[in-house]
């Protein structure tokens, strides 16, 4: 089994990094989720291909090779503790082809983001590496809201005071149980579209499910596809959370599509696109508790970067 790795806790006046593995990023936005992570004593440097723009393909923050080599510079930079996402959107999938995963694991450190950001979380964690699922730097509404803000501070800065990732709102029971396992998964989307590729991991664990913008029928399409690959084969659970800007068929298609697994579900999880978005970290132990809907944190025995 792969060993596993939490990166060192942040401290104030630390040095973070924020890149753009993504889609373009908005300036205005960007220096107000800055003022977030400044009154933390965080010391924050934008890389050069935040906000380059891209010549011709105006979605993404920049061209493919010049993101990779920002996430790589500020990784490999010992001056920098953390590195965090702006934003989503699209444009991980294009540069993943430029980035040495092994070449950035043996440098333990903190990377934030969610969304997109997911198809660089799924080979950080194939490789040990404990990464956040979290608000990222442009995140403005999320890190307006106290309780996701304080959150992702106390994941980063204090980690093991964290025993429980489903508080406050907890979750709800869809099949009841208990699991554990490395908490894997992000954005159901990404995770579909990442099979067959080379960074595809298949997840041992209990998985994390989230998405926007996808009606019922699309998220039975892709469930259906992750099903039919095997995908599932060795979940153990799943925290099923936000499904924004979605219909009214989620809970039915969710309920139908992992009933047959025969394992844990909560559903209701405030982790992704929602105004409340609770940084939680993939990678780790967890036990899920579906019938009492918590999902405790496994610190115990896993190792500190160095």
């Amino acid at each position: 089994m792969t060993d596993l790795v939490v990166p060192l806790r942040l401290r104030s006046g630390d040095r973070v990094a924020v890149v753009a593995p993504s889609g373009q990023v908005d300036a205005e936005r960007l220096a107000i989720g800055l003022e977030h992570l400044k009154a933390w004593g965080l010391e924050v440097e934008v890389m050069p291909s935040v906000l380059a723009g891209h010549e011709r393909l105006t979605y993404l923050a920049a061209d493919d090779k010049a993101r990779a080599e920002d996430l790589r510079t500020a990784w490999l930079d010992s001056s920098f503790a953390a590195v965090f996402c702006a934003r989503g959107g699209y444009g991980v999938q294009r540069m993943l082809e430029y980035v040495d995963f092994d070449e950035l694991v043996a440098v333990p450190k903190w990377f934030i983001g969610f969304s997109d950001i997911t198809a660089l979380h799924e080979p950080l964690n194939a490789r040990g590496l404990v990464t956040i699922h979290g608000p990222m730097a442009a995140a403005v509404e999320q890190l307006d809201v106290v309780v996701g803000r304080d959150r992702l501070r106390t994941l980063l800065f204090e980690p093991e005071s964290i025993t429980e990732l489903l508080a406050p709102n907890g979750g709800r029971e869809v099949f009841g149980g208990v699991a554990e396992g490395r908490l894997l998964g992000g954005n159901l989307a990404l995770l579909a579209t990442s099979l067959g590729t080379p960074t595809y991991a298949q997840p041992a664990g209990v998985v994390v499910l989230e998405d926007v913008n996808e009606d019922g029928y699309r998220v039975d399409r892709m469930l259906t596809q992750l099903l039919r690959s095997g995908w599932f084969d060795e979940v153990t659970g799943v925290v099923v959370g936000d499904f924004s800007g979605s219909d009214e068929l989620i809970d039915d298609v969710v309920h139908e599509r992992l009933e047959p697994l025969g394992v844990p579900v909560v559903a209701g999880a405030a982790v992704g696109h929602e105004a409340l978005n609770l940084a939680v970290p993939l990678g780790l132990p967890v036990r899920l508790d579906a019938t009492a809907g918590t999902l405790t944190p496994l610190w115990r025995g896993v190792p500190a970067g160095t």
